[in-house]
């Protein structure tokens, strides 16, 4: 038997857009053991795959769970984060490694001299890389969300004027320069009959109250009143899903939805776009291209480092009526 730990410490679509290489590797190498490495936070991500057969979390500090990982006598690290604290980890273990490439040298050129030289890789291409040598190769088949059988939810449990053929639309984000305004959202949703779920965390609770009483009777608020894996259920049963550059995006990629992801700040070219190889299912991109300014962080802002904030403000509303009608 062959031993392997995956890191991948955060966050939650980073962590979904590892589920080929987990799958590949446990299917591919003969009486291969997968382990896998996260923070506490995003051990729901991971915790019904079946292709993982044990799990590490961290809490506070990597030193918690040094001797566990010692005693496990590993064949083989895949270091699919590659920071600060993933490179402790395999310093401390003393095993062979691999890490993959961040290309943090070309985020930094377009960013800040608008230099593009960005390699025309998706993120799960370049995670798979760490794992050539090893013979494992990407079956083309997607990424994987398994939910927890009781995180369930049916479209039963949600008001009956929200049941069928609804469209959950994503609205939150870690980071204000990625997330799709408000004022625009209830602008969309007032053109359109179908019912709306609104989708996020409980700090995106307030946000979705006021779309609702600006937007109409048709929408459902499930900010809040749901956990990670519950969300992810409801991304499950949507016809269609709108969100942003955001870790629910890859969830619906994983489920296989057409998606329209609205792009900021950042851009699809860091690799990190919906993930559906050869997969009927569409996924459109609705983003400002031309903008001088754009991109402005490899991640994102609390607000609009030029105050004008056109990466989103110009994004036009007729531009998303016809996706959502085609």
């Amino acid at each position: 038997m062959k031993k392997f730990l995956i890191i991948r410490l955060s966050s939650i679509g980073d962590i979904v857009l590892t589920t080929p290489v987990v799958r590949c590797l446990k299917n591919q190498i003969s009486d291969a053991e997968v382990h896998f490495i996260t923070k506490k936070q995003f051990f729901p991500v991971i915790e019904a795959n079946p292709y993982i057969d044990k799990t590490f979390v961290i809490q506070n500090k990597i030193e918690e769970v040094i001797p566990a990982l010692k005693a496990e006598n590993y064949d083989y690290i895949i270091d699919l984060h590659r920071n600060f604290r993933s490179k402790g980890i395999r310093f401390k273990l003393q095993k062979k490694s691999a890490a993959f490439n961040k290309i943090n040298i070309q985020k930094w050129l377009i960013v800040n001299f608008k230099i593009d030289r960005l390699p025309d890789v998706h993120i799960v291409d370049r995670y798979f890389e760490t794992i050539e040598n090893l013979g494992v190769k990407n079956d083309n088949l997607g990424l994987d969300y398994f939910i927890p059988e009781r995180d369930e939810i049916t479209i039963d449990s949600l008001p009956i004027e929200n049941k069928q053929n609804y469209i959950g639309w994503v609205i939150g984000g870690k980071h204000q320069t990625k997330i799709f305004p408000e004022n625009k959202i209830v602008e969309v949703i007032k053109e359109i009959s179908k019912p709306v779920v609104l989708i996020g965390g409980p700090e995106d609770s307030e946000k979705g109250e006021w779309i609702k009483r600006k937007g109409g009777n048709h929408i459902f608020n499930a900010c809040g009143k749901f956990n990670l894996n519950q969300s992810a259920s409801l991304v499950r049963n949507a016809s269609l899903i709108l969100t942003n550059d955001t870790g629910l995006m890859h969830v619906a990629a994983a489920f296989r939805k057409n998606i329209i992801s609205f792009w900021g700040n950042t851009i699809p070219q860091f690799g990190m776009y919906p993930y559906m190889p050869g997969d009927e299912m569409k996924s459109d991109i609705v983003e400002i291209n031309n903008l001088s300014c754009r991109p402005c962080s490899k991640l994102g802002y609390n607000k609009c480092p030029k105050k004008h904030f056109d990466c989103m403000n110009k994004i036009e509303i007729k531009r998303i009526l016809e996706l959502i009608r085609t």
